[in-house]
């Protein structure tokens, strides 16, 4: 059994709430149906059964149970992440994807965190920032260039 100490327990903790609610931010900044107070506690609380599991497995090693543990937060948050996809009736269209990826991320992000590993949260969360701050004009530069259908362009509201 590893047990863990305060600073470890917040570090962990704190790192997935304030990570993943970066990400919200961004969904809330650019009026997703998803924001900042979701994401944080999809974070916070997958890191925290992940901090449980790992409290009761030996040091250093993932154990069967922390490996179910995981599975199941990882099926159950789709849930979630359908949850902030609407279809809009008369066009047959689909929005909030990005944002039900956002919750998936939060959700890794949080398992990374629960697991302390700091050097995945990081470049994890850098390589989302990208995406989300850059992607959009990414994809409408290389539609541009192979002569693609931008989808986005034909809805009121693209998603970012």
């Amino acid at each position: 059994m590893t047990e863990l100490d305060w600073p470890e327990i917040l570090a962990r903790l704190g790192a997935a709430t304030v990570a993943t609610g970066a990400i919200g931010l961004d969904r809330d900044l650019h009026g997703k149906p998803i924001g900042l107070k979701t994401l944080g506690i999809v974070g916070l609380s997958t890191a925290t059964v992940v901090l449980l599991a790992v409290q009761f497995a030996e040091a250093g090693k993932m154990t069967d149970a922390t490996s179910r543990v995981i599975q199941g937060i990882l099926t159950g948050i789709g849930f979630l992440g359908a949850g902030v996809i609407v279809h809009e009736g008369h066009r047959f269209r689909v929005r909030g994807l990005t944002s039900a990826a956002c919750t998936f991320l939060a959700a890794c992000i949080g398992i990374a965190c629960g697991a302390g590993e700091w050097k995945i949260v990081l470049v994890a969360l850098a390589l989302a920032f990208v995406l989300l701050t850059v992607g959009r004009r990414i994809e409408r530069l290389l539609h541009r260039m192979v002569g693609g259908k931008d989808e986005a362009h034909e809805t009121e509201m693209p998603e970012h």
